[in-house]
């Protein structure tokens, strides 16, 4: 990919799409379905996305993660006075804001809500999926929305289209790495306590209430998981109910869809169970190939 004028640029670019490739790698591929003059501001947008999204997880001690958050959301401050940061992600985020007048509310939107996650204590559980909906839509949607804002389309429509896909996208992925945060202790977070009443997981523990997630839950969590995927879906269909209406510039940024889909579809095949480890084989629980034929196919089409 080519990068801006300097060198020290076309390396900050350079580091953002490796961070994308090595961390988000379904992301990656759809960024390269997008018009090159977009792809490089995208790129600093997913690179910045990837960096906030795994400061707890990278950090041993969660003040630390909590601390880089906190640095982010300096650094943004920072970005819109054109003070310089002496960090890749970014130095490329600071040259797409002034090439492409990204928007720094939603930017600040996005690492307000993992700092407000970050904080939540372990027992803090999310009262319903309108929590874990609002979670997406601050962190996932949102990139989206200044990804479409890099590309100059200036439709509501398209935002409207990117709110529902945002949403899905954020649902499904926090189903998928559900395995990984009970290993953190942290899986109380996304699990909504009405479906886990519903589905016979809330317990009392020591005069507070947790989340049972044993063998003998199993097949309560399959329901509660088969219940988010369901609010996912419906998120992902209204979206493409809205593709006639969407500018053809906008498409290849609403290709992000495409990982929602594949990853129902995986979550179907093995009855809902994130634990099966056929979930997290390939690209979101397909062969590479064919979550690439599948992108490439949608991209052809002009669809999402």
């Amino acid at each position: 990919m080519n990068g801006g004028g300097s060198s020290s640029l076309r390396s900050a670019l350079s580091y953002c799409v490796q961070q994308v490739r090595n961390y988000d790698y379904h992301h990656y591929l759809c960024l390269l379905e997008l018009p090159t003059e977009m792809r490089k501001a995208a790129f600093a947008l997913r690179a910045f996305n990837v960096e906030t999204a795994r400061a707890m997880d990278v950090a041993s001690d969660p003040k630390i993660g909590l601390m880089r958050l906190l640095w982010w959301q300096e650094a943004i401050d920072k970005l819109y006075t054109k003070k310089p940061i002496n960090h890749p992600a970014a130095q490329a985020l600071s040259w797409a804001i002034s090439e492409h007048n990204i928007s720094k509310p939603w930017l600040k939107r996005s690492v307000d809500a993992r700092i407000r996650d970050a904080q939540r204590e372990v027992d803090d559980i999310p009262e319903s999926i309108a929590e874990l909906e609002k979670y997406a839509e601050d962190t996932v949607s949102t990139l989206l929305y200044n990804t479409l804002q890099a590309g100059g389309t200036g439709s509501t429509t398209a935002d409207h289209a990117a709110s529902h896909i945002g949403k899905a996208s954020g649902l499904v992925l926090l189903l998928k790495s559900l395995p990984y945060h009970c290993t953190r202790n942290r899986h109380q977070s996304y699990i909504p306590a009405d479906l886990a009443e519903k589905h016979g997981l809330l317990v009392k523990q020591g005069g507070r209430l947790e989340i049972l997630l044993d063998n003998d839950s199993r097949e309560g969590l399959s329901n509660v998981v088969f219940e988010i995927a369901s609010v996912a879906n419906a998120h992902l269909l209204k979206a493409r109910e809205l593709a006639g209406k969407v500018p053809a510039e906008a498409k290849p940024v609403l290709l992000h869809s495409v990982p929602v889909q594949v990853l129902l579809d995986s979550l179907n095949k093995v009855q809902f169970d994130v634990f099966d480890p056929r979930i997290q084989r390939g690209v979101l629980g397909v062969p590479p190939l064919l979550f690439q034929f599948k992108l490439k196919w949608y991209s052809w089409r002009a669809m999402f």
